[in-house]
Formats: structure tokens, C-alpha cells, sequence
């Protein structure tokens, strides 16, 4: 499997965490068109399947919380237009139920990790006066019970996006918050929940990709800043 991170033609490069499923293949779908990809996921096995569905993208195959394995796979990209931060968790519970490990874990995975690999690649990002958009959500506006850590985690993703913006003002930064998502991820979050999944209550990965890929697109007389989506009431 291709894991250069190279690109091999004169298009922009978009790298996308979590690219392996869900929202991330979805967004990877969008960008493909214009974009030479690299694909992020833990695992080589798990981008197999979008490897060959996109046959133009190379894998990037990382543990993002490895922080000596990101630095290495970070140092051979040179210029990057677009860096998606998608991947994420989602450990949820009360705080009267909540351990350190799981406060540590999840802001790790959604705040730490994020911001680590931006630093890495700000270098790739200044070269192209690159674009980073950071999948926030609902929960990064408004914390709701049993949502504590992973609303911690994403208030702390927007502040983050907020700093960053005023840093590096060459730059564009796009914290995009979508409600709940139809996904294999909402489909665990509804069994803890304890009931049925309902696909209509959610908003589709395809839609939540193609706004990403908007922003993107958007000219650069302007600056995406924060976009939020909710699904219609039905």
C-alpha cells in the first residue's frame, strides 16, 4: 500500500484524519476531485478499502496520539493546502461516573493530539497558505449531561481553533460544529443510550462533507471562520 506523502500531480494536497469511515471517507469522497489525498487512519488495513475506492490517494497511516510516529510521518510532507482533523472520540458519561483515564483519553484523542499535529505541520501549511478545518460539534457550543468530557474536549477545539487564527493569520481556519451525525459511531452512542436508532433524527456524513468541502472551496477574499449545522426537525 502507497503511504508517500508526496503528492504525484500538480493539485492541492488534503490530508484527512480519520479517513477510514464515516465522516472522514465521506469528506475524503468530496475532496478527491480536486485534491491529491493522503488518508489518515490508525492502521494500513483500515484505508485499504478507501485506498481502492480512491485510487489517486496515498495512505497515512498514523497512531495520532504516538507522538514520535507523528513527528515521522509529518517530516516528509513539504506543502499542505488542506488539513482536516476528523478523527475523534466520543467516551461519554456522567461526571459523577467519570475516571481520569477517561478525562485523559478524551482529551488526548479530540484537543492534544489535534494540536500537536498542527504544530508539525504548520511549517506545510505557511508553504501553501493553507486551509485547516477542525470537525468540532454541537457539544463544543453547548455541554449537555453525560456529554461533560467529550464537551470539554471540544470547547477546547474551538479555543484552540480561535488561537490558531490569530497566530497565523495566513492561514485559514474553519471549526465546523455539526449535530449528531448518522454514523457507525452515532449508532454505539444510541445503543448506550439504551434506544432505538432512528437515521431521520441525524444529519447525513455526506452533508457534513460537502459543507466541509465548501468551505474549502470558498474564495479567498473571505475566511470561513465557524459553521454550524443542526438537523431539521421532522
Amino acid at each position: 500500500m502507497a503511504t508517500s506523502a508526496k503528492p504525484d500531480t500538480d493539485r492541492p494536497t488534503a490530508l484527512i484524519t480519520g479517513a477510514s469511515r464515516g465522516l472522514g471517507a465521506a469528506i475524503a469522497r468530496e475532496l478527491a476531485p480536486a485534491h491529491q489525498l493522503l488518508l489518515g487512519a490508525r492502521t494500513p488495513q483500515a484505508l485499504e478499502p478507501m485506498l481502492r475506492e480512491l485510487p489517486g490517494s496515498a495512505g497515512w497511516p498514523v497512531d495520532l496520539t504516538d507522538y514520535d510516529a507523528v513527528a515521522r510521518a509529518a517530516a516528509g510532507i513539504e506543502r499542505l493546502d488542506v488539513l482536516v482533523h476528523n478523527a475523534g472520540i466520543a467516551d461519554l458519561g456522567t461526571i459523577a461516573d467519570s475516571s481520569v483515564a477517561q478525562w485523559r483519553n478524551t482529551l488526548e484523542a479530540n484537543l492534544i493530539a489535534v494540536a500537536e499535529l498542527t504544530r508539525l505541520l504548520l511549517p506545510a501549511l505557511r508553504a501553501a497558505n493553507g486551509h485547516v478545518v477542525l470537525i468540532n460539534s454541537g457539544a463544543g457550543l453547548r455541554a449537555n449531561p453525560g456529554w461533560g468530557a467529550y464537551a470539554a474536549s471540544k470547547f477546547g477545539l474551538r479555543a484552540f481553533g480561535d488561537a490558531l487564527r490569530l497566530e497565523e493569520p495566513a492561514l485559514r481556519v474553519t471549526s465546523v460544529h455539526p449535530g449528531r451525525i448518522g454514523t457507525d459511531m452515532q449508532r454505539e452512542i444510541i445503543a448506550g443510550e439504551g434506544r432505538a436508532y432512528d437515521p431521520d433524527e441525524f444529519l447525513t456524513a455526506e452533508t457534513v462533507a460537502r459543507v466541509v468541502r465548501n468551505a474549502v472551496e470558498t474564495p479567498r477574499d473571505a475566511h470561513p471562520t465557524e459553521i454550524v449545522l443542526r438537523p431539521i426537525a421532522r
